[in-house]
């Protein structure tokens, strides 16, 4: 396996582009694979077009705000991890976000050590929640071969496939 494919894939989305660039760099030189956007609707392309493993989005931005993208991110995306970065913080905003599925919640400016902590802690319960998964995944295939015929076992898989879609 190569480096490439070890790093971590993250999604940063924030409007103020000094920001963007500056955590962008630092969190590249610490060996995440790094894709950036300045607004919700350039984040959803980029998350179709490819994989994340996690996202760190900002709370407030015009247009499309974090919290419309995170349910966006969260409904399409079941395994991706999202922290919620922000300058505006406050207690409804941090309880609604962690409603839709966000990992964390986070106030701006933030330590580099501490974001890389969360981060990092998002990843580990990414790989929980999908090793699960895959779990009783296998499991469900295991109990199909054992009971069904090929054709019965092949219609099972297409189901369970379409499922994951």
């Amino acid at each position: 396996m190569s480096e490439e494919t070890k790093k971590i894939k993250l999604l940063i989305v924030d409007d103020e582009e000094d920001f963007l660039n500056s955590i962008a760099e630092r969190l590249g030189m610490r060996d995440f694979d790094i894709m950036t956007a300045s607004e919700g609707t350039q984040a959803v392309k980029l998350a179709k077009k490819g994989m994340f493993d996690l996202a760190l989005l900002d709370l407030r931005m015009p247009g499309m705000d974090g919290m419309e993208l995170l349910g966006i991110l969260k409904k399409k995306h079941k395994f991706l991890e999202v922290i919620m970065l922000t300058g505006h913080s406050a207690i409804e905003s941090a309880v609604e976000a962690t409603k839709l599925g966000a990992y964390s919640y986070l106030e701006k400016p933030c330590e580099i050590e501490r974001l890389i902590e969360e981060l990092k802690n998002a990843y580990e319960s990414r790989l929980r929640k999908k090793f699960e998964h895959d779990k009783k995944r296998m499991e469900e295939i295991e109990m199909l071969a054992m009971g069904s015929s090929p054709m019965g076992i092949l219609k099972s898989l297409v189901r369970m496939d379409d499922d994951e879609k």
